[in-house]
């Protein structure tokens, strides 16, 4: 890996960690918060692409699961990954990547309405089908029911994910020369 590519690597690890310091939004039905840290997910696969996308999701994990409290409400440790939201945190490389890989590799024309797909299919689809199963074992209940439970925060994520593809969108001219990220057509 390229020194530049482990500054962007880091730099978007880092960025979690500052979305961590946003106090979560507690649900009294869910012990799952709503929280601005998927919005990041969002960005960093859009950004880097798919591969330096998910390697800033896993070096952010990789913090976590050595205690650092880098995640919404101060949370760090490896038992973050053994609840409820723990499908959702260990989707996020797999999401980035996602992500990355359909805006980069599969898009034809760089524009909002692609990206949005994109980051809905990538940061939304592909959190909720890893989270979701977590969250009903982990609470002992149905898949249903604990899908039923996530359509509380699809308006959330929806919004995340609008506001991750317009930022996509507009950083990436910046960003994509200097870490020579091609994709399928440029805009």
């Amino acid at each position: 890996m390229k020194t530049k590519e482990l500054a962007f690597v880091s730099m978007m690890a880092a960025i979690m960690g500052v979305f961590g310091l946003f106090p979560p939004i507690m649900l009294t039905f869910t012990p799952v918060p709503i929280v601005l840290q998927n919005f990041v997910v969002m960005l960093s696969g859009g950004l880097l692409g798919a591969r330096l996308g998910a390697l800033s999701q896993g070096l952010f994990l990789l913090l976590i699961a050595a205690g650092m409290p880098l995640l919404t409400g101060g949370r760090g440790g490896f038992s973050v990954f053994v609840g409820p939201s723990g499908g959702f945190i260990l989707s996020y490389p797999l999401a980035a990547f996602v992500i990355g890989f359909i805006v980069h590799k599969i898009i034809k024309k760089q524009n909002f309405l692609n990206i949005f797909s994109a980051t809905i299919v990538g940061g939304i689809l592909t959190t909720y089908a890893v989270g979701v199963p977590v969250q009903a074992a982990f609470m002992n209940i149905s898949f249903l029911h604990a899908l039923k439970l996530s359509v509380v925060y699809l308006p959330g994520d929806l919004i995340k994910a609008a506001a991750a593809s317009f930022f996509i969108l507009k950083l990436a001219r910046v960003l994509r020369p200097k870490l020579k990220i091609t994709t399928s057509k440029a805009s």
